[in-house]
């Protein structure tokens, strides 16, 4: 059984939803997205230990950027997240001196598990269009389609407590826009007007491949994470 998380990280449950964000530090929402991802992939491992923590912040599976943090900043990123933001909490286990780790996010923003899914995925990888997104966050969340995908930005984007994530502008060469949370500030959003080379039969081309190669590319991620799940079993 677990003990009374301590004072400082319990988020009572009368506590108003916030109106407005946290501004987190990018170690900060890295640490903030490996809590929620392995909560989701690895409950048995769950709360997670610091030496886990650091490991997972520094996995080179499905992180963008790659990091290299040390135990200390970890700590330091908890540290803010707990007694600043209110979005982890430390966790005593009975029968083990050993302190874990656990976020709260739900405890401070409502979000459903498609939702919570779609954001983990951001907080990891950075921005993503819809289609990198349905197939990266399916190791998180089952999502029939595009459009279901779509429908969860849409909700996220116009969350009662503040925008979660923003449409970020399109890039040259790129059909589609990238989705990107709202966590670390609010980026601007995309303008309304197509690109000017929106028209080109090249920029076309290039744009229709470019986006088939990430897209193969997620596809592979996605496949090696689940390789390297099946593995750990045996380990």
């Amino acid at each position: 059984m677990n003990e009374p998380i301590p004072e400082s990280d319990r988020v009572s449950e009368s506590d108003p939803v916030p109106v407005a964000w946290p501004v987190l530090s990018k170690v900060q929402v890295r640490v903030l997205g490996c809590l929620m991802e392995k909560a989701n992939t690895t409950p048995e491992y769950y709360p997670l230990t610091l030496n886990a923590l650091t490991n997972a912040c520094n996995q080179k599976s499905n992180r963008d950027p790659l990091m290299s943090l040390s135990e200390a900043d970890v700590i330091d990123a908890l540290d803010g997240l707990r007694h600043t933001h209110r979005l982890a909490a430390l966790v005593h286990t009975a029968g083990s001196r050993v302190e874990k780790f656990k976020h709260t996010i739900t405890q401070v923003i409502e979000l459903n598990p498609r939702q919570a899914a779609i954001l983990c995925e951001l907080l990891l990888r950075g921005p993503e269009t819809v289609g990198e997104l349905r197939t990266r966050a399916s190791r998180l969340h089952s999502f029939h389609d595009l459009n279901e995908v779509q429908s969860v930005l849409d909700e996220l984007a116009a969350h009662a407590g503040g925008p979660l994530v923003v449409r970020l502008p399109r890039e040259p060469g790129r059909r589609e826009s990238r989705w990107m949370h709202a966590l670390a500030g609010t980026p601007e959003a995309a303008p309304d007007q197509e690109p000017e080379n929106a028209s080109s039969p090249t920029a076309t081309g290039e744009s229709a491949l470019r986006e088939e190669v990430d897209q193969i590319k997620a596809e592979l991620e996605s496949l090696k994470a689940d390789f390297d799940r099946f593995r750990q079993q045996f380990e």
